[in-house]
């Protein structure tokens, strides 16, 4: 008698499941610099120590969710973990700056509280909506980042903010304006949506 090989039972676990612990730890990383940046800011030690904090944040930021891709294991609740570890950290960075260039937040106070209104805007929207924050992870969004993070180390590592830290303000507002139009266009909420083109299209499809 011929016996079929049974491949599920040769084959074993798949061998990437063994590193999907990396991307958790690296958004936990970021979200763990949050309150180590608020200790540095608050024993007044050199900001230079806050600017790697930054840089150690911006890589695990853009690693995290190319290796959840490549694992195939990006879900909703790990997007959404990323979108509060981002929240903490950059909190505490903004905290971290008042303390200790309260100049450079002064200089910029009109644009700070136009960012901070529509992050609680988005907010307050998203939990009314969906009873859940969003987790977009635009476009705009990703260059917002890369811009705010090499303003924030410009800020702590050389005291200087100038027009860099203008224009990652000003992306700021553009990225959360455009969060806020994508939940008013999405009937149902979902993540990872690119830009609110995407948004628009995701809505013709439901509605078709």
């Amino acid at each position: 008698m011929r016996y079929s090989k049974d491949v599920s039972a040769s084959s074993g676990p798949d061998p990437k499941s063994r590193f999907s612990w990396v991307p958790v730890t690296l958004t936990t990383v970021r979200l763990l610099l949050g309150p180590a940046v608020v200790g540095l800011a608050w024993n007044n030690l050199p900001g230079a120590w806050i600017a790697g904090c930054a840089l150690i944040a911006i890589v695990s930021d853009i690693y995290d969710g190319i290796i959840a891709r490549r694992l195939r294991i990006e879900t909703a609740l790990l997007r959404r973990y990323d979108s509060v570890a981002d929240t903490v950290f950059y909190l505490a960075i903004a905290w971290a700056a008042w303390r200790l260039y309260p100049q450079a937040i002064r200089e910029n106070a009109a644009i700070l509280i136009g960012v901070f209104t529509l992050e609680i805007g988005r907010y307050v929207f998203d939990f009314a909506k969906f009873h859940r924050e969003a987790s977009y992870h635009m476009l705009s969004s990703k260059l917002w980042g890369l811009v705010l993070g090499a303003a924030t180390m410009a800020l702590f590592a050389f005291g200087t903010s100038g027009w860099l830290l203008r224009v990652a303000l000003i992306l700021g507002i553009v990225c959360n304006a455009e969060g806020l139009a994508i939940s008013m266009v999405l009937p149902q909420w979902t993540h990872d949506v690119p830009s609110i083109a995407h948004a628009l299209r995701l809505r013709r499809s439901t509605a078709g």
